[in-house]
């Protein structure tokens, strides 16, 4: 059984919000959990990828009144626009997923339990200083 580790970052790179699910879990649920919490008004931008698209979630960004850049699925019949030049910064959490395995013990997920692996993971956080370059 794999493991996946979804993550809210600011725009600078720092973690703001983890969640560790199961391998086999999809993206697209996980934005509930990410976004809850959130004052309307307190994010101006949602940036994700194709993954977390959905009309579920773009509804639930609005409600937040931020901006969405949510890449759509091929699938959709309607084709939804976004940004593409924002759409760029999204490698903000890609260079954060980086950072973290450079971390062996984040990397080859050592820990047996959820728990201290997520642990781990704010460690690595923390100890990489979660600030792009």
């Amino acid at each position: 059984m794999g493991t996946k580790l979804h993550a809210a970052v600011d725009r600078r790179g720092r973690l703001v919000r983890l969640i560790l699910t199961g391998g086999q879990a999809g993206d697209g649920p996980q934005a509930a959990a990410l976004l809850a919490d959130l004052a309307a008004g307190q994010v101006r931008w949602v940036i994700a990828d194709r993954g977390y698209d959905s009309d579920a979630n773009r509804r639930r960004i609005r409600r937040l009144r931020a901006r969405c850049c949510v890449r759509p699925l091929g699938c959709r019949r309607v084709r939804k626009r976004f940004d593409r030049r924002r759409y760029r910064h999204r490698n903000v959490i890609e260079r954060l997923f980086r950072r973290l395995k450079q971390c062996r013990r984040v990397a080859t997920r050592y820990e047996k339990k959820a728990k201290n692996y997520e642990g781990f993971v704010w460690l690595a956080a923390f100890v990489t200083g979660s600030e792009c370059p």
